[in-house]
């Protein structure tokens, strides 16, 4: 389920205006938004959601749904935000079978339409790595002007950033903070 966590992840951050690696981030609209939205999941699913301006409304409704999971407080307030996504999308249990492995758990959510269907899927993806690491493992990117939010599935729970590119401009950005600190004063 931790590839349905991420996914999630991915959602909030393509689908939610704030800041993205040190720069205002708007996010795609309407028809654009379902169509890259479609493309990650298309990646990792079977079928497609469909490229619709309903489309569109839903993903940006669930993202901000969504959102409120990474920005919970604490145990209590994550399992809130994520019992009521759970509700909302009807997640439920399903055995999937496939060639390539043995028989494995996937939710679904019990909805009209494919988006809503995978709102099911992420949030229980997002509460199984809640119920195996806690909330932590759900968090904002710490770097400065950037609120994109990721999953920890790391083996020492240490990951701190959305990405690699804002790991790297937090530490060259201390880098550059211990280096002026060194310099004598003129």
């Amino acid at each position: 389920m931790g590839r349905a966590a991420e996914l999630a992840g991915e959602l909030v951050n393509l689908a939610t205006a704030g800041a993205a690696r040190g720069q205002d981030y708007l996010p795609p609209r309407g028809e654009a938004l379902a169509e890259q939205f479609s493309r990650v999941v298309t990646a990792h699913w079977a079928g497609e959601v469909r490229r619709t301006r309903d489309a569109a409304i839903r993903v940006e409704q669930m993202a901000q749904e969504f959102r409120t999971v990474f920005q919970a407080n604490g145990d209590a307030e994550t399992a809130g935000a994520l019992n009521r996504l759970l509700r909302r999308y009807g997640t439920r249990p399903y055995l999937a079978v496939s060639p390539e492995q043995q028989a494995h758990l996937h939710f679904h959510g019990d909805a009209e339409t494919p988006v809503e269907s995978l709102g099911g899927e992420f949030a229980a993806g997002l509460a199984l790595v809640v119920d195996a690491y806690g909330h932590g493992r759900l968090g904002i990117c710490t770097a400065h002007h950037c609120d994109r939010v990721y999953v920890d599935l790391t083996r020492n729970g240490s990951r701190r950033y959305c990405s690699n590119a804002c790991g790297a401009r937090a530490k060259m950005a201390a880098y550059r903070s211990r280096l002026s600190a060194d310099e004598p004063s003129r």
